[in-house]
């Protein structure tokens, strides 16, 4: 099943060239007070809420998708999870560009050593909603990514365990300001994390590690790559993360990024691909301004 989240929040079905309006289906969450669960209340309630849309669906109105605008899929996760160079042809660009390592050495060191990094949940925005780039008198990257939502609560779990923890997937794009400074600072300016343009449960992608992803800028293809390359893999990002810290339902993790990073600046119009998830366009902009 394919979930989106449009317009002023409300949930949506997605079928070929449209939404059905399923908001109804909310009404089987629980109520929750403050102070509120650490987790996305959607997701970790799933179940019962695509059993409601499979209900409520037959009579929902229908929407084109061209007509709406799309949110993150998910509205409140407690963690943006990170994996830095976890393709090894991205390792080798970055080592190879000081436009990218700015002689850090950390941004040079393989996965399994430079560890995991956190994003601000506040930079989480769907595509509809666009980039608005800041410090437009630096380098700002594009990074496309497989991203995870977390739908059982995880810590300390085994990689053979991992795929029992997942929800869906979703594309992710970790926009990058380059420079000297730690990696969640450069990452974490609002709108720099893009999700979307739907969640796909995890019942539709089997084997996430086969899976053909790529970003065109302007029309100009940036990256092409496969999920087949990832140095650790879903599962095992899972347990690497899990180790450190426990995963809660809506949690994301963005699975890192194959070569080909470029540059983006405002008016450019991003097309992000993943096999068996969609597609899904985003516009740059300056921050503050329409782009």
């Amino acid at each position: 099943m394919k979930l989106c989240r449009f317009d002023d929040g409300r949930l949506g079905l997605v079928e070929p060239g449209q939404v059905r309006d399923v908001t109804a289906a909310l009404d089987v969450l629980p109520a929750y007070r403050y102070p509120l669960p650490p987790f996305d209340p959607l997701i970790a309630n799933l179940d019962a809420v695509i059993a409601r849309v499979r209900t409520v669906a037959s009579h929902a109105p229908a929407v084109p998708l061209r007509s709406i605008t799309l949110l993150s899929p998910v509205a409140n996760p407690g963690k943006i999870v990170c994996a830095p160079v976890n393709y090894q042809k991205h390792l080798d660009e970055v080592r190879d560009n000081a436009a990218l390592h700015h002689h850090n050495t950390a941004t040079m060191a393989p996965i399994h050593t430079a560890g995991l990094f956190l994003k601000a949940t506040s930079s989480l925005v769907g595509p509809g909603q666009g980039i608005a780039l800041r410090k437009v008198d630096r380098r700002n990257d594009h990074e496309v990514e497989l991203a995870v939502v977390i739908g059982r609560q995880a810590s300390d779990v085994e990689a053979k365990d991992g795929y029992g923890h997942v929800a869906g997937y979703a594309i992710g794009l970790d926009i990058t300001i380059r420079g000297p400074e730690e990696r969640s600072l450069r990452k974490s300016p609002d709108s720099y994390a893009v999700l979307g343009p739907w969640l796909v449960t995890a019942d539709e992608i089997p084997n996430p590690g086969a899976l053909d992803l790529r970003i065109s800028v302007n029309g100009d293809l940036r990256q092409s790559s496969n999920t087949k390359y990832l140095i650790l893999g879903v599962p095992e990002l899972i347990a690497y993360a899990s180790s450190f810290y426990t995963l809660n339902p809506g949690d994301v993790i963005i699975t890192g990024t194959p070569e080909g990073v470029s540059p983006i600046q405002p008016g450019d119009v991003i097309t992000a691909c993943i096999e068996q998830i969609g597609t899904m366009e985003v516009k740059v902009r300056a921050a503050g301004g329409v782009g």
